[in-house]
């Protein structure tokens, strides 16, 4: 039998290779969110984001922690849509976020920021106006969306005055969630919120992404939080914002809050602040 020479190998090898990321890239499965070495500044020269590289999966739960003003919400806002990289190129299954129909993508925003003037009812179905999609059904899906989010029949026509901070916050998630998106952006819904309604809502959350399994971007500064909702944490490094790190959180779904008593949990999130703290110091 012939002997292969060595130097004949590393062109072989090569040539293999490169047929076998054809076949990833003709047959492999595309992530649904990619973001590829974006940057973005503003008017005043100011370098918000530099080179964000990042892969989210269909159906992920991905948190992104990281110093105040690193650009956590702008990233989010390009995923979005609602503002264009200066460099870079960021597609939402295989399109342009600004491509997209809005019903596929939904945003919740810090605050509430429910129209005064509109019941809670009038508020969801708000978008579906926007898209010119009311019919008969339309009056069952609102009220349908609004006990998704936990809220009663009765809360139905109360005016955002009337409404506590938590069920301003399920009423904005419903207003969301009720043109059935694929992809879910949320930018520290729950910030203003006390602690032990965080974790009832964070608990809530999780219940509908089962049910529902949005592709889910949400940013927080808590970093129990992130752990507890997320298959992967990002932490962002001050900026210019970069991913700092990429963190997988193993712990299986369904949660509940018992798994903020586990001593696993602790560390992970120990872990998760330490990188924090570094990215910051940076």
């Amino acid at each position: 039998m012939p002997t292969l020479k060595r130097e004949g190998m590393a062109p072989r090898l090569q040539n293999l290779c490169a047929k076998h990321r054809n076949l990833v890239t003709l047959f492999g499965h595309s992530p649904m969110i990619e973001i590829s070495e974006v940057h973005k500044s503003f008017e005043n020269h100011a370098n918000v984001l530099s080179n964000i590289n990042v892969q989210i999966e269909q159906r992920q739960f991905v948190s992104i922690v990281g110093p105040s003003g690193c650009g956590k919400s702008t990233l989010l806002r390009l995923v979005a849509g609602l503002d264009v990289p200066t460099s870079g190129q960021i597609t939402v299954d295989g399109d342009s976020p600004s491509h997209r129909l809005a019903s596929r993508t939904a945003f919740v925003f810090q605050d509430a920021t429910l129209l005064p003037w509109r019941t809670a009812a009038g508020n969801v179905r708000l978008p579906l106006e926007l898209q010119n999609n009311v019919n008969r059904q339309t009056p069952q899906t609102v009220r349908d969306t609004l006990s998704l989010v936990g809220l009663l029949p009765s809360d139905a026509d109360k005016y955002p005055r009337m409404l506590s901070g938590g069920m301003q916050m399920r009423t904005s998630l419903a207003r969301a969630i009720v043109t059935e998106p694929e992809v879910l952006l949320l930018d520290e819904p729950f910030g203003a919120l006390d602690d032990i309604l965080r974790q009832q809502l964070n608990e809530e959350l999780l219940s509908l992404w089962a049910k529902k399994k949005w592709t889910t971007i949400f940013v927080t500064h808590n970093v129990s939080e992130a752990v507890f909702l997320s298959n992967r944490v990002l932490v962002m490094s001050h900026r210019p914002g970069q991913i700092a790190a990429d963190i997988a959180v193993p712990f299986e779904y369904p949660r509940n809050r018992k798994l903020r008593s586990d001593s696993k949990f602790a560390e992970l999130c120990g872990q998760v602040s330490e990188h924090l703290r570094e990215a910051a110091a940076v």
